[in-house]
């Protein structure tokens, strides 16, 4: 039979009301009467009615994360993980995390809404751009929320990011000190950050070896495996192909590694390919896709629960950058 609130605060002698503040965690209550009620619940088995909860503290116990999903996004096991660590870590603090897809280009009213209706109590905002109206809408509304990924807002604000430019520029610097001059790269539209970020380190490596960068090597496109495909068939195509090939996602990368593979070229001879984050190893068997590696998706997922909860709790704007390094596999090697 179920515990009532009434039947928990009638055994321990108190209100209703000061039961309800000691479980629900307000300091008006004394730490000796907030153990002695808990010790209580415990005992009889009491749970509070979610509901009542929500309205008694004014919190949704919930983190959202709006995500505009497209076909390769369901497929891709980087986000998995990401959300894996998420909702393992908010969950040890009894929080739910609420994954909205959201309309492609309809995000911000997605955003509008479940701030306006109270739904969540933090916003983690995924794949940012450069130039982000939805941290603006945020911070003008005082909201609490993590970025992930970086933005040029002048206002400070949390967030967890990838040094993706150092990633991008040790991938070319590893291309260049096996002899490759012509590299081409494919990215994902640079409105994004990180492909901003990583093209910028790529030139970067580019400029520090005193290569001409061409604009014909270099391919922005939309953020799946069909265009990342066609790209690297045009390049293949070239009257002067390119020796090696940097891939700044792995979504992207799949379909450059399938376009290598159908083409006949042989990796790490013919052509080179380095693809951030890599390229799943049922893909690319018996291949093994030389990869720019970050953290763990599951580790940077708990990081970033860290940080939003932190943001809920009002302890500032906190901020964390994570290392890449080049893991090599079998798809790269010296210019023959």
């Amino acid at each position: 039979m179920k515990v009532s609130l009434k039947t928990l605060s009638d055994s321990l002698g108190l209100s209703r009301t000061t039961v309800s503040r000691a479980l629900n965690g307000y300091d008006d209550v004394n730490e000796a009467t907030r153990q002695r009620v808990i010790e209580a619940a415990h005992a009889l088995g009491y749970h509070a009615d979610p509901t009542a909860r929500r309205l008694a503290t004014g919190r949704a116990e919930a983190v959202g994360m709006i995500y505009p999903f497209g076909t390769d996004d369901l497929g891709d096991p980087r986000l998995g993980e990401v959300v894996a660590g998420m909702t393992e870590r908010l969950g040890e603090s009894d929080l739910d995390l609420i994954i909205v897809s959201a309309r492609p280009n309809a995000e911000l009213e997605t955003y509008r809404r479940l701030v306006e209706n109270k739904l969540v109590d933090g916003l983690i905002v995924a794949r940012t751009q450069i130039d982000d109206a939805r941290i603006q809408f945020l911070q003008a509304r005082q909201f609490p929320f993590i970025a992930y990924g970086r933005t040029n807002s002048p206002v400070p604000y949390g967030w967890f990011d990838f040094d993706n430019e150092a990633g991008a520029r040790a991938a070319a610097q590893r291309l260049i000190a096996f002899g490759h001059r012509r590299i081409a790269l494919i990215s994902a539209p640079l409105t994004m950050s990180f492909a901003a970020q990583r093209r910028a380190g790529f030139l970067s490596a580019l400029g520090e070896a005193e290569i001409q960068s061409e604009a014909s090597l270099m391919i922005e496109g939309a953020f799946d495996r069909v265009h990342a495909y066609e790209a690297t068939r045009a390049l293949l195509e070239l009257a002067e192909p390119p020796t090696a090939l940097l891939v700044d996602n792995n979504i992207a990368g799949v379909g450059a590694f399938r376009a290598i593979r159908d083409s006949g070229k042989q990796l790490g001879t013919d052509i080179s390919l380095i693809v951030y984050d890599g390229v799943p190893s049922d893909v690319a068997s018996p291949r093994t896709v030389t990869s720019i590696v970050q953290p763990t998706g599951h580790s940077s997922g708990r990081i970033i629960a860290e940080l939003i909860l932190d943001a809920i709790a009002g302890k500032g704007h906190a901020h964390r950058l994570a290392q890449p390094h080049i893991e090599p596999g079998d798809t790269d090697g010296p210019l023959t």
